[in-house]
């Protein structure tokens, strides 16, 4: 049964130096703004997924307690988010229709197809679930042999998926080898033949494929008491494999919280990258959008 939060909830109490026009010095390039996000509902909180739509006026929130959050995105005239209304807050169901609990509601990542079917990876439970539609009942992918020995805290974080619809996964664990494995699921399989450099201990925490059809990473490194840093990457997938890459922005530890979801969409001045953090249901931190413009 969906809950809703009573008349919806408003999000609107910080635009951090974004209206004002100026960026802070300490901001990556092409700092585009963030947003905190706050809401009463038991439900809101600990986000691990962000889906923008092509437009960037609709978004859709996944937390790692299999609750998913709709809303709507205000903009000011430059494309700056304003406002966020959150009008649906519900809970994932698993093939049974029925809500999900303990390990088996350890949701992390979120994709979409081009046709509106939804995917989402599981870490405790590993494996990967598809949803016809986001609030019915779920159809598990086969599963890789892989899943079973992935690690409990780094697994599948990840996933992406192009437009042939081919699956991306990706476990926040590197391999004894030091490289990132990306699991792809085309047809009724998974294979694992592909992997990503990994750099400086980051780890990745979220992917998704542009519409320039480009490869995004999203990385979280944590410093201890100085917080989190986050890393985007972006990859060119070729035939067999992934280019070398390049770092699009780096965040310098503690600036912003603990970014874990990752959207890329074409906003109408070029390539924006949408992220929201994960608060863990934590007082001390704290759910944030932040917005950063791409080069093309």
């Amino acid at each position: 049964m969906f809950r809703r939060s009573g008349l919806g909830i408003v999000c609107g109490l910080f635009l951090a130096c974004s209206l004002s026009g100026s960026v802070p010095a300490q901001e990556p390039s092409g700092f585009a703004g963030s947003l905190t996000l706050v809401s009463q509902d038991p439900l809101f909180g600990g986000f691990s997924a962000v889906e923008v739509s092509s437009d960037g006026t609709r978004l859709l929130l996944l937390s790692d307690r299999a609750a998913y959050v709709r809303g709507q995105i205000t903009r000011d005239p430059a494309g700056r988010i304003t406002l966020v209304r959150f009008d649906l807050v519900a809970e994932l169901k698993g093939p049974d229709g029925k809500d999900l609990f303990g390990n088996n509601a350890d949701s992390e990542g979120l994709a979409m197809s081009e046709d509106g079917t939804f995917y989402v990876s599981f870490e405790a439970n590993t494996r990967v679930a598809r949803y016809d539609r986001i609030g019915g009942a779920s159809a598990e992918l086969p599963a890789h042999a892989d899943f079973a020995t992935l690690p409990t805290n780094g697994s599948l974080e990840a996933l992406a998926i192009d437009a042939d619809g081919t699956l991306y996964a990706v476990p926040e664990a590197p391999t004894p080898g030091g490289a990132i494995p990306v699991y792809v699921f085309s047809g009724d399989a998974w294979r694992e033949d592909m992997s990503l450099p990994r750099l400086d201990g980051f780890r990745a925490v979220a992917a998704d494929v542009g519409p320039d059809g480009r490869f995004y990473l999203l990385e979280r490194r944590f410093h201890g008491y100085r917080g989190f840093s986050s890393r985007l990457r972006r990859f060119t997938l070729r035939p067999g494999g992934f280019s070398q890459g390049e770092v699009l922005l780096e965040t310098s530890p503690g600036l912003r919280d603990n970014l874990e979801g990752l959207s890329v969409w074409r906003a109408p001045g070029g390539l924006r990258a949408t992220m929201i953090s994960d608060d863990n249901f934590f007082a001390f931190q704290i759910t944030e959008i932040v917005e950063f413009r791409l080069p093309d």
